[in-house]
């Protein structure tokens, strides 16, 4: 007995079949990559639909506590100085906050990286090394 671990078809096979088969697999495997990079980002964006809605939800419930935050601001200010002038005062400082807000997104949107299917990229990799890897052996 031996122990070559060939099937004795592929020993036989001719060079032209043995291009023809590996065709066939780098076009199967390109597609079963292309497969995986499609479910991976299906389940990303679903995550990032169920955390959108989950921030948006979050922020209307902000946005009230913030207006009574306000009123009251607006009233205990208004003990002191004309209605008039607590509102403009409180105003003006949400309009300051608001600046600030802005100029902090900005900065995290510049720094974001791009969404890319990282798990397909490293299995690309790894495809790649193999492949040249038994193209030199």
């Amino acid at each position: 007995m031996t122990d070559e671990t060939r099937s004795p078809a592929a020993s036989d096979a001719s060079t032209g079949a043995l291009m023809h088969q590996l065709t066939d697999q780098l076009a199967r495997l390109m597609r079963d990559e292309m497969r995986l990079a499609q479910a991976e980002m299906t389940r990303k964006g679903g995550r990032l639909a169920k955390a959108a809605s989950l921030y948006g939800g979050s922020g209307l419930i902000a946005l009230y506590a913030a207006a009574c935050l306000l009123a009251a601001a607006v009233a205990g200010i208004a003990t002191v100085l004309a209605t008039w002038l607590a509102a403009l005062i409180v105003g003006g400082a949400l309009l300051a906050c608001a600046g600030i807000a802005a100029l902090a997104g900005k900065r995290q949107a510049s720094r974001a990286t791009p969404l890319t299917p990282v798990e397909t990229v490293e299995s690309l990799k790894l495809d790649a090394e193999t492949i040249t890897g038994r193209a030199r052996q």
